[in-house]
C-alpha cells in the first residue's frame, strides 16, 4: 500500500522542526523566541503589500511564502512549549471564520446589514465575550503609530463620541498647531503628538483613510524630490550644493510637469 504523498504544507511543517531541532537543529533558529522574530513577521507582512502594491504576482507568492514561514516559525516555539500547534492556529482562524459569517455557515439571516457592520459587530461581541471593559480594548499596541490612532478613534466614534461635521476637527488642529509653537521644550513632544492625532481625526472626518493619503503624498514627495535631483543633474549641478530658493524653483518646474501630464 503506497503512502500518502506529503503535502507542501507538511513538508514546510517537518522543515521548521529540523530546524529547531536542539541537537541537530540551525543554531540560530534555535536560538529564538517570539520576541527575537516578531519584527520579521512584521517586515514580511509589509513586503507583502509591497508586493501588492507594485503588482508583481510573482514577488507577491514569495512573500506570502516568507509571511506564511513566520507564522510556522511562531507555532512551533509554541508547540515546543506546550502551548499550541499549527494544527490549533489553522482551527482557530477557522472556527473564527465560520462564527462571524454565521448567515453563511448558519442559520442567521441577512437582515440587510453592511459586512463591515456586521463584521465589528460579531468582533465585538467576541471582545465582550473575552472580558473586554472598553470599546477600546482589542486595538494592538504594535501597529504603527497612525493606523492605532485611526482605529481608536473609530473606536469611540462607535459610541458616539466623535465630531458630527470636520468643523470640530479642523478647529481642533488649529488649536494643537498653536499649543505646538507655544510649547517649551519639555513639552514639544507631547504637543507634536496631539497635532498628529487631531489631524488624524480631521482626515478621517472626511471619510479618507489617513494611512492612504499619508503614503500617497509620501510617494509624490519622493517622485518629485527624484525629479529634482535629476534636473539638477541634467543642467550638470549638484542639487545638494544648491540654495533653497533654487531648489524650490525646480520644485516648481516640477510640478507644472506633472501637471502638463
Amino acid at each position: 500500500m503506497t503512502q500518502n504523498p506529503q503535502t507542501p504544507l507538511d513538508r514546510l511543517l517537518g522543515i521548521m522542526a529540523r530546524l529547531r531541532d536542539p541537537v541537530k537543529g540551525c543554531e540560530w533558529d534555535r536560538a529564538q523566541d517570539f520576541a527575537s522574530i516578531a519584527p520579521y513577521t512584521i517586515e514580511e507582512a509589509y513586503e507583502v503589500a509591497d508586493a501588492i502594491q507594485r503588482q508583481d504576482l510573482r514577488a507577491l507568492r514569495d512573500e506570502l511564502g516568507d509571511l506564511l514561514l513566520q507564522v510556522v516559525f511562531h507555532a512551533r516555539m509554541a508547540e515546543e512549549a506546550g502551548h499550541f500547534a499549527f494544527q490549533d492556529v489553522a482551527a482557530a482562524i477557522a472556527g473564527k471564520l465560520e462564527a462571524r459569517h454565521p448567515h453563511i455557515f448558519g442559520d442567521a439571516a441577512d437582515d440587510g446589514q453592511t459586512q463591515k457592520r456586521r463584521w465589528e459587530e460579531l468582533k465585538a461581541a467576541e471582545r465582550a465575550a473575552q472580558g473586554a471593559t472598553s470599546a477600546l480594548d482589542g486595538v494592538a499596541m504594535a501597529l504603527p503609530a497612525l493606523m492605532r490612532a485611526e482605529k481608536l478613534q473609530k473606536r469611540a466614534a462607535r459610541v458616539g463620541f466623535d465630531w458630527p461635521d470636520p468643523a470640530g476637527p479642523a478647529a481642533k488642529v488649529v488649536e494643537e498647531m498653536s499649543e505646538l509653537a507655544e510649547a517649551d521644550e519639555s513639552s514639544r513632544q507631547q504637543e507634536a503628538g496631539d497635532l498628529l492625532f487631531a489631524a488624524v481625526n480631521l482626515v478621517r472626518a472626511y471619510g479618507i483613510p489617513p494611512e492612504d493619503a499619508l503614503r500617497d503624498a509620501t510617494d509624490k514627495f519622493e517622485r518629485r524630490f527624484r525629479a529634482m535631483e535629476m534636473i539638477a543633474k541634467a543642467r550638470g549641478e549638484d542639487f545638494a550644493e544648491m540654495k533653497l530658493d533654487r531648489q524650490e524653483d525646480l520644485w516648481t518646474i516640477v510640478k507644472a510637469q506633472e501637471r502638463q501630464k
